[in-house]
C-alpha cells in the first residue's frame, strides 16, 4: 500500500449501535460506498468520526473494521487523540498494529500547552511507529494550536509528512508552504475553499462534507488535478452549500442526518450531541437533492 497521499479523503462517521457498539456491518457498507464512489482514502476517528466522544475500544473497533473494508484498495489514515502524549504514542502504535497506513495526530488539551510542548507531543507520535504522519490543527475547536513556527520545526522530522489545516485561513496555508518548502503537503479541511487550497499548491482535502457527496467531491479534485479552474469553481460553488451546513450544525449530527437520507443509517450523533432537528434535515434534504446526491 502506498502511503502518498493526495486527493479526497473523507472523514468517516462512526456508526453506533444502540447498546454503544459499533455497527462494523454498516460502517463496511459506508467504507465500500466510498470507495466506490473512487475516494483517494478514509480516514477513521476525524471530527466527524466524533473521536472525542469514543471509548478505546470502540476507536479500536473502528480502525479494525476500516482496514479490513479497505483491504488495500485505498490507505486509511487512523485517527489519534489525546491529552496526554503517552496514550497518544499508544493509540498509534496500536492503529500501526491493526493494520492502518497512516496517523492522523490531533493534540487535545485543558490547559495550554507551549509550543516545545506542542513540538515534543507531535514528534513522539511520529516516532512511535514507522507510519508517515499528518497533522492536524482546529483552531476553533483546540485550545493549543499549531502556530506556524511550530509547523515549520515540525515539518523537519522524518515521519511528519503531511498538514491537515482547518483554520479557514488560506492565506496561513500559504504562509506554510513556503516556510516549510515542499517538506509537508497540505490538506485542506470543510472550512476552507478547497478550489483556492489546490490552486496554490494544497494536495487535496480530508472533510467531513466529502462523506455525503463523495462523487462530487472526487469530480472537483478532478478538476483541479486538470487545471480546469472555471469548471471546478462553477462546480465549487454548488458544493458549497454542504460545507455551509456543516459549519453551522453539529458536524457530526449532520454528516451522521446525511448519510442516513441515503439509506446508511450510523445512528445518532454520540450524547450530549443532539441530532439535526426535523427543519434542519429538511434543510440538508434540500441541499442534497439539488446536488443529487439522494
Amino acid at each position: 500500500m502506498t502511503t502518498t497521499l493526495q486527493g479526497v479523503i473523507p472523514y468517516i462517521a462512526t456508526p453506533l449501535a444502540p447498546d454503544g457498539q459499533v455497527d462494523r456491518a454498516m460502517l463496511t457498507r459506508l467504507c465500500e460506498h466510498l470507495i466506490a464512489q473512487g475516494v483517494h482514502g478514509l480516514c477513521p476517528l476525524g471530527s466527524t468520526g466524533e473521536f472525542a466522544y469514543l471509548t478505546r475500544d470502540q476507536k479500536a473497533q473502528v480502525v479494525e473494521t476500516v482496514v479490513s473494508a479497505a483491504a488495500g484498495r485505498v490507505p486509511v489514515i487512523a485517527g489519534v487523540a489525546s491529552t496526554a502524549t503517552a496514550d497518544a504514542v499508544s493509540q498509534a502504535r496500536d492503529w500501526a498494529a491493526l493494520g492502518a497506513d497512516g496517523i492522523l495526530a490531533v493534540m487535545e488539551a485543558y490547559f495550554p500547552v507551549p509550543d516545545s510542548g506542542v513540538v515534543d507531543y507531535f514528534s513522539a507520535v511520529a516516532d512511535a511507529t514507522a507510519l508517515p504522519v499528518t497533522m492536524y490543527t482546529n483552531p476553533n475547536f483546540q485550545r493549543s494550536d499549531l502556530s506556524p513556527g511550530t509547523i515549520e520545526t515540525l515539518s523537519h522530522h522524518p515521519r511528519i509528512a503531511y498538514l491537515k489545516d482547518a483554520s479557514t485561513n488560506t492565506g496561513r496555508l500559504l504562509s506554510t508552504l513556503n516556510r516549510t518548502e515542499g517538506r509537508i503537503g497540505v490538506f485542506a479541511a470543510s472550512s476552507h475553499i478547497t478550489v483556492a487550497v489546490m490552486l496554490i499548491g494544497g494536495l487535496g482535502w480530508m472533510a467531513g462534507p466529502s462523506c455525503i457527496v463523495p462523487g462530487q467531491s472526487v469530480q472537483l479534485y478532478d478538476l483541479c488535478k486538470a487545471g480546469k479552474w472555471d469548471e471546478a469553481m462553477a462546480l465549487q460553488r454548488k458544493l458549497w452549500a454542504v460545507n455551509e451546513v456543516f459549519a453551522r450544525f453539529n458536524l457530526a449530527a449532520a454528516i451522521k442526518a446525511g448519510l442516513k437520507l441515503q439509506g446508511f443509517d450510523c445512528g445518532p450523533p454520540v450524547a450530549p450531541q443532539a441530532p439535526l432537528t426535523e427543519a434542519q434535515e429538511g434543510e440538508l434534504r434540500t441541499i442534497l437533492n439539488r446536488l443529487g446526491a439522494l
